[in-house]
């Protein structure tokens, strides 16, 4: 695959979207307006009202004579079914999935290394990243499973290195991960300007860049001089992370942490609550969203800095996955999300001391220390577990149907 270097870009409009609400019409009337290419990557894609609305979306697009490719998961995304995915490729859309498992005892079997990007491009001028898949649940109105999430509408020179690096994947014939080394890169951290509209695009993937959204999150950590609020709806790091914000507040920085009061999967809230002593107790605020399932990956710093994506702060995101964010310096923006983070935790959220964890026994000590070190090596660890090489298949066109043999009709001679 192409190397790609991450450049800070100046002069970029940015929208923050919050849940479906804000998030699919912006999508949707963006595929609207479309004249000549679209990229779509996503982690799940299900064929419910939102999905038959995006495929309703990019059907159109596709017939006037739009180029449409897509990109989903094998393991988030479900196979659709004829009436669904025919009419799409038949019209030209390119769908992909990346590493398709067959099932194995009626279970998916690619658990791990999943594509779990979230990316929209149009017409190399309007782009899309953040944490929302398409589905009803991202709708406030599916009920008390429903997500709270957030997502990004960029315009400006960040779009045409979202859309370069989409391409370049979608090109390659296969992901390889290097198990046996890879190539480094050196990442420019500082923006000359903060406040000037300034967008980096950072990813994760299996060859160069295994660890640059975490390097963005420790380099954030360790130059906060006021404040950081972290929101993130799987939160279990390795030591790293945890170290940072631990040193960030004991040097004094406001660092709040909002998690899963009310997760979608159980395990979620208590791999977080082994972590919860070892960051109160040096100072770290712990907030969770009591109102439904966080699903966000968001974080401001300071003034300025403020990051939205698909990276979840836990081992499948920080070690396997394919991830991409989207980091902004800018005021406006960062008051923006941050007003936002301020009403979650003053409004739906209840605040984590140690009387609200369960008591200290040595079980649940020794769990927690077992657990704690199993993060801080389990980086490591992956990087020597060997791996298939996961592919990228196309859904192929829809065959003629077959004419049975009872059913032919003699042909007229001419």
């Amino acid at each position: 695959m192409t190397q790609h270097v991450c450049r800070w870009r100046d002069g970029n409009r940015i929208a923050l979207l919050e849940n479906g609400e804000a998030f699919f019409p912006a999508v949707f009337n963006a595929i609207a307006k479309a004249q000549q290419h679209i990229i779509l990557e996503t982690f799940i894609w299900f064929e419910d009202n939102i999905g038959w609305q995006l495929r309703d979306a990019l059907l159109n697009a596709a017939q006037r004579g739009v180029h449409v490719e897509c990109l989903l998961d094998g393991y988030g995304s479900p196979p659709f079914s004829e009436d669904f995915v025919n009419p799409m490729t038949a019209a030209g859309i390119v769908l992909r999935y990346y590493d398709p498992r067959p099932l194995r005892f009626g279970m998916r079997t690619n658990i791990f290394r999943r594509m779990h990007r979230k990316i929209v491009v149009v017409d190399r001028c309007i782009a899309f990243i953040g944490g929302i898949n398409y589905s009803a649940e991202h709708m406030t109105s599916f009920g008390p499973q429903a997500k709270q999430d957030y997502a990004v509408r960029l315009e400006g020179p960040i779009v045409d290195d979202i859309f370069h690096y989409s391409r370049a994947t979608l090109a390659a014939r296969d992901t390889v991960r290097r198990w046996w080394g890879q190539n480094s890169e050196t990442l420019s951290y500082q923006a000359t300007a903060p406040g000037e509209t300034q967008a980096l695009f950072v990813w994760r993937d299996n060859d160069s860049h295994r660890d640059d959204i975490e390097r963005h999150y420790l380099r954030m950590l360790a130059t906060a001089k006021r404040e950081v609020i972290i929101a993130n709806a799987y939160f279990f790091p390795g030591y790293r992370i945890l170290h940072a914000m631990r040193n960030a507040a004991r040097r004094g920085v406001a660092v709040r942490l909002i998690t899963q009061g009310e997760p979608d999967m159980p395990i979620v809230k208590v791999g977080a609550r082994l972590l919860y002593r070892y960051l109160l107790r040096a100072g770290v605020s712990i907030y969770e969203y009591q109102q439904r399932p966080l699903h966000g990956k968001v974080a401001v710093m300071d003034d300025s800095w403020a990051t939205v994506g698909s990276s979840n702060l836990d081992p499948l995101s920080l070690s396997l996955n394919l991830e991409a964010n989207v980091i902004v310096h800018d005021r406006a923006f960062n008051q923006t999300l941050h007003s936002h983070l301020e009403t979650l935790i003053q409004v739906d959220c209840q605040q984590i001391d140690e009387t609200k964890l369960p008591p200290r026994r040595w079980w649940n000590i020794g769990s927690s220390v077992l657990a704690f070190h199993f993060l801080r090596h389990f980086p490591a660890m992956v990087g020597w577990l060997p791996a298939h090489t996961p592919r990228l298949k196309q859904v192929p066109l829809p065959a003629r149907p077959q004419i049975e043999a009872g059913d032919r009709r003699e042909t007229p001679e001419m």
